[in-house]
C-alpha cells in the first residue's frame, strides 16, 4: 500500500477512535486462518511507547494484519537499536510496509523521568547507572538535553519534558536514517515513508507531524550498524462483565492485581476474542482523563512479538491502562536487552504490575529467518558478517535454534525446529530477565512479581499458557548482572596496585571466554578513563608476548581494556632475532610496572611456523636454504623448533602434524628462552613472584588453551646467568 493510503487509514482509524465508533471490533476464524495461510502485509510499521494508555491498535482501530507493532518505554532506539531498526528492516523488506510512523505521546513516563534525571545530573554533576531502567534514562539524556536548548534552561521541567516528548520522536526517526542502509535506501527512492507523531492522551488523538527536520540531511550519511549490534480492568473469570477500575479503566487509584489474579484476566480475555466475543470498550473522553490525571497502573506487563497478526491488546481483550506492552521481532532481550529489561523494571517497579508475561506465537518469521541462518552456518553457508541490523539480530537468535535441535535430537525437519524454537526462545527471553535485572529477580523472589512464558497461536487466535522457566530456582541463586549491553569493564592504573598471577590469569579465561560467546564488553571507554591511564599511569595485569598475525589481536581474544595487557608481538612469538628487544620490554613490565603474570601465546595455523617447518624439510633434502633476507633468518631460526618436534612425532609424521607439535613447542621454547637469558626474570619466577606460562589461540574457534608452565621450569631457574645472544 502507497505511504500516502496507509497515513490516511491511520487517520481514518484515528477519528472513529475519537468519536467512539471503531469498526475493527470483531475477528473469526476465518480472518485468522487467512492470515496464517496467505501471511501478513501489514499497510503500517509503528514504533510506540509500551505505556498501557496508548494501545496502538486500539488508537488507529487497527484490525490483525493492519499494523507492525514494536514498542517500549520512550518509543526510542536507545538500547533497542539492533532489534527496532532489524525489525523494520525485516517489515519493510520481506512485508513490504511502505509507511512507518513513530509515535510519542503526552505525559509520557520514561521521557518525563529521563528530562529530571539530566536536570538532577546537571545540578550535581554525577550520573550513575545502577539498573538497566537507569540506563535507560541515561541514554535519552540527548533528547532532554536539546529539548532545554529548544525551551531555554530557566523553563519549567515539566514543559521542558513536553518538548522533549516531541523531540524524542524526530531522534527515533533520525536513528533509523542513520543507522539503517535498508531503510535510508527505501526513503531515498520514494518507496518508504517516515513520519512522526503525538497521541494525546486526554482527547485520544494523534497529532502528525510529518518527516524529521533532518531528513535530507541524513539520506547522505552512513553510519554503519547501529551501535549495539526492554485484576481490575478486565475480567477475572468467566464471560461475565469486565472487573473495571474506579473510572472504568486502570489507574493508579485502583489496587495492584496479584499476578494469579492478573493471569485468571489474561485467559479470560484471550478466550472472549478467540470465539469472538469481545467485550473491553474503547475509551471515552472520561475514561481517557482519569488515565492522564491519575497514572498507569496496568496489570501485568507483555514482551511479545512485534508481528501485524499479534495485536497483543486485542488479543487479550484489554482496554487501555490494562498492558503495559514491549514488542520487537522475535519477543526476544537479543539486541535489546537494555531497553526491555530497563522498561520492564519500570513497569514492576514503578507502576506496580505484579505479572510479566513473555509471549511467543506459531509461524515467527523472526524464529524461522534464526533457523535458517543457524543451519545456513552449519553448513558453512552463512555469512561473514552482519550486513543490516536484520542479519544481526537473527544471529543473535540462532542460538535458540541451536538448543531447540539439542532438545529434538537428529531427524527433526526444519518445520519442527522452527516450532521448538518458539516454545525455547520464550524460556530464553525469561531466563535473559532473570540474569540480568537484579531488581526484577529479587521481585521475583520475594514472591511480588510472577514472571511466565506463553505462545499464541495464530490458527486459532489462542494463548497457550506455559508458566515459569524451568531454570528460575537456579538463576534465581546466580549473581546479579547488568544486561550485556549496559556491562562494563574497570581500568587499572597504578592506584590498584599489582595484581596476583592467578586472579590476573582468571580474567585472561574470563575475557576469552566472554569473546568466544559473543558478548564482549572491553568497548566502553570514557575519557575520564583515557585521563586516568594518563594521569596515574599504567598497571598491567599481565604481559603477553603473541604472533605479529592479524587474525589473533590480543587485546580483542581477552576482551581486554586499555591498561590491562602489555603486549609484545612478532611473527612467531619468539625471542629468536628479537631477544634484547623482547627480553628488555619484558623485564620493564615485571620490574617497573610490577606485572605478575607472562602468557607466551601462540595460535594453530601460524604462517611463521609453516614456513620454519617447510624450511627444516627443505634441509633434511639436503638443500640449504638461502639466507637472503631477514624472514629468511627469521624461519631459519624457527626451524630448530620444527626439527624438535619432527624427532619427537618420528618417522612418517605429516608436516601439518609437524607444524601442530611446533607451535606448541614453540610457545616452550620462547618461555625457556625468558627463563635461560635473563637474570631478573628468573629471579623473580623462582622467588615466587612471576609466573610465566604458555597458551595456543584457536583461529578457528577463538578459545585459548592454556599450557601450564615450561616442563624445564625447575631447571632453568636454577641454571647460571647469561645475557642473550645478540646481547652478548
Amino acid at each position: 500500500m502507497p505511504p500516502d493510503e496507509a497515513l490516511k487509514l491511520l487517520k481514518e482509524g484515528n477519528a472513529r477512535f475519537i468519536k467512539g465508533e471503531p469498526t475493527a471490533t470483531r475477528t473469526n476464524e476465518k480472518m485468522r486462518l487467512e492470515l496464517v495461510d496467505m501471511g501478513q502485509a501489514p499497510h503500517t510499521a509503528i514504533i510506540g511507547c509500551a505505556d498501557s494508555r496508548a494501545p496502538l491498535e486500539t488508537i488507529f482501530d487497527a484490525l490483525p494484519g493492519d499494523i507492525f507493532v514494536l514498542r517500549n518505554a520512550g518509543n526510542t532506539c536507545t538500547h533497542a537499536e539492533g532489534s527496532m531498526v532489524g525489525s523494520l528492516e525485516f517489515c519493510t523488506g520481506k512485508l513490504g510496509a511502505r509507511m512507518i510512523l513513530v509515535l510519542g505521546h503526552t505525559k509520557c513516563g520514561a521521557v518525563y523521568g529521563a528530562t529530571n534525571a539530566y536536570l538532577a545530573a546537571k545540578k550535581s554533576e554525577t550520573a550513575s547507572v545502577e539498573s538497566a531502567l537507569e540506563g535507560l534514562l541515561l541514554d535519552l539524556a540527548p533528547v532532554a538535553e536539546k529539548a532545554v536548548a529548544d525551551m531555554g534552561s530557566h523553563t519549567d521541567a515539566d514543559e521542558v519534558a513536553a518538548h522533549a516528548v516531541r523531540v524524542n520522536v524526530f531522534h527515533t526517526i533520525d536513528f533509523l536514517l542513520k543507522y539503517s542502509a535498508p531503510l535510508r535506501e527505501k526513503v531515498k527512492s520514494g518507496q518508504v515513508e517516515i513520519q512522526g507523531g503525538i497521541y494525546h492522551l486526554d482527547s485520544g488523538k494523534v497529532e502528525f507531524m510529518g518527516r524529521s527536520p533532518q531528513q535530507s540531511t541524513l539520506l547522505s550519511t552512513n553510519l554503519g550498524l547501529p551501535p549495539s549490534m526492554t485484576r481490575e480492568g478486565g475480567r477475572t473469570s468467566g464471560y461475565g462483565p469486565s472487573a473495571r477500575g474506579e473510572h472504568g479503566v486502570r489507574t493508579t487509584v485502583d489496587s495492584a492485581v496479584p499476578a494469579e489474579e492478573a493471569l485468571k484476566m489474561l485467559k479470560a480475555g484471550n478466550e472472549r476474542f478467540a470465539v469472538g466475543a469481545p467485550l473491553a470498550k474503547h475509551a471515552t473522553l472520561k475514561m481517557r482523563e482519569a488515565l492522564v490525571s491519575h497514572g498507569q497502573a496496568p496489570h501485568t506487563a507483555i514482551l511479545g512479538c512485534a508481528d501485524s497478526r499479534v495485536p497483543v491488546d486485542t488479543v487479550f481483550d484489554a482496554m487501555p491502562g490494562d498492558l503495559f506492552v514491549l514488542r520487537n521481532a522475535g519477543n526476544t532481550c537479543t539486541h535489546a536487552e537494555g531497553s526491555m529489561v530497563g522498561s520492564l523494571e519500570f513497569c514492576c517497579g514503578k507502576l506496580g504490575s505484579k505479572l510479566i508475561l513473555v509471549m511467543g506465537h506459531t509461524k515467527c518469521g523472526a524464529i524461522a529467518g534464526a533457523t535458517a541462518t543457524y543451519l545456513a552456518s552449519k553448513e558453512g553457508k552463512a555469512s561473514k558478517s552482519a550486513g543490516s541490523a536484520l542479519e544481526g539480530l537473527l544471529v543473535g537468535l540462532s542460538g535458540v535454534a541451536k538448543q531447540a535441535e539439542e532438545e529434538l535430537g537428529v531427524g527433526a525437519d526444519q518445520d519442527q525446529l522452527v516450532s521448538h524454537s518458539v516454545r525455547v526462545n520464550v524460556f530464553s527471553s525469561i531466563e535473559f530477565l532473570l540474569k540480568y535485572s537484579p531488581s526484577l529477580r529479587e521481585l521475583v523472589k520475594s514472591g511480588n512479581v510472577e514472571i511466565q512464558g506463553s505462545i499464541y497461536h495464530l490458527e486459532t487466535g489462542r494463548v497457550e499458557f506455559l508458566g515459569r522457566s524451568p531454570r528460575q530456582a537456579e538463576l534465581l541463586r546466580s549473581d546479579p548482572s547488568l544486561p550485556p549491553s549496559l556491562q562494563a569493564l574497570p581500568i587499572r592504573t597504578t592506584t590498584d596496585g599489582p595484581l596476583p598471577s592467578q586472579e590476573a590469569l582468571k580474567l585472561l579465561k574470563e575475557g576469552n571466554a566472554r569473546f568466544t560467546s559473543g558478548a564482549a564488553i572491553s568497548g566502553k571507554i570514557t575519557p575520564a578513563m583515557r585521563k586516568a591511564l594518563v594521569k596515574e599511569g599504567q598497571a598491567p595485569h599481565t604481559a603477553i608476548i603473541g604472533c605479529a598475525d592479524s587474525r589473533a589481536p590480543l587485546e580483542t581474544v581477552f576482551d581486554a581494556m586499555p591498561g590491562d595487557i602489555f603486549v609484545l608481538r612478532n611473527a612467531g612469538n619468539t625471542c629468536t632475532h628479537a631477544e634484547g628487544s623482547v627480553l628488555g620490554s619484558l623485564e620493564f613490565c615485571v620490574a617497573a610496572l610490577q606485572s605478575k603474570m607472562v602468557l607466551v601465546l601462540g595460535h594453530t595455523a601460524c604462517g611463521a611456523i609453516k614456513g620454519a617447518t617447510a624450511t627444516y624439510l627443505q634441509s633434511k633434502t639436503g638443500n640449504k636454504p638461502q639466507v637472503t633476507k631477514a624472514l629468511d633468518a627469521l624461519l631459519v631460526g624457527l626451524s630448530d623448533v620444527a626439527k624438535k618436534a619432527s624427532e619427537e612425532l618420528g618417522e612418517g609424521a605429516t608436516e601439518a602434524q609437524i607444524v601442530d607439535r611446533t607451535i606448541k613447542l614453540n610457545v616452550f621454547h620462547t618461555i625457556d628462552f625468558l627463563l635461560q637469558y635473563s637474570p631478573l626474570v628468573r629471579e623473580k619466577v623462582a622467588a615466587g613472584e612471576v609466573e610465566i606460562q604458555g597458551g595456543i589461540y584457536d583461529l578457528e574457534t577463538g578459545h585459548v588453551e592454556f599450557l601450564g608452565q615450561s616442563p624445564a621450569q625447575a631447571t632453568l631457574v636454577k641454571s647460571a646467568s647469561t645475557l642473550p645472544p645478540s646481547l652478548a
